[in-house]
């Protein structure tokens, strides 16, 4: 079975993915935890710049909901796309640069983003986020991906 889709439809795919990722944005600099969340499969796996892993949308939820109010004070963070992977038509591999600006500079993150279309909605389904080499534009001490 072929995972290719028509140029068209591919496109429009992508801009469905892409406002996803401007939502995920938008409720990390809002600090709007249900804003985040109603973007999940309900048995989705997260795992954070930090290393924590979360199985499924109720441990998703109890970690935003601990960290996210309050948690971007002073912080503002921004996503690009960089790449998209059509595995099926309805399952994509995310490939996103994601740039927290700190008061002790810049720290960035590689996140790739398994989704999956369902009900004509793309959902966060798996996530792995990690920092990038020190190579890049990054701040000594790394204020977001050095923190255990």
């Amino acid at each position: 079975m072929s995972t290719d889709i028509a140029a068209p439809a591919r496109e429009a795919e992508i801009e469905a993915i892409k406002q996803v990722v401007a939502t995920v944005e938008h409720s990390q600099n809002n600090e709007l935890p249900d804003e985040f969340l109603g973007l999940f499969r309900a048995d989705a796996i997260w795992t954070t710049g930090g290393g924590r892993r979360l199985y499924g949308l109720d441990a998703i939820s109890a970690f935003t909901h601990q960290v996210l109010p309050g948690g971007m004070r002073g912080l503002s963070v921004t996503f690009e796309l960089e790449h998209v992977l059509f595995i099926r038509p309805d399952v994509a591999a995310v490939k996103l640069r994601q740039v927290y600006r700190t008061p002790d500079g810049v720290d960035v993150g590689s996140p790739l983003w398994i989704m999956a279309k369902e009900d004509g909605r793309w959902l966060l389904t798996a996530s792995q986020n990690i920092g990038v080499p020190d190579d890049e534009e990054v701040s000594p001490g790394r204020p977001v991906f050095g923190a255990a």
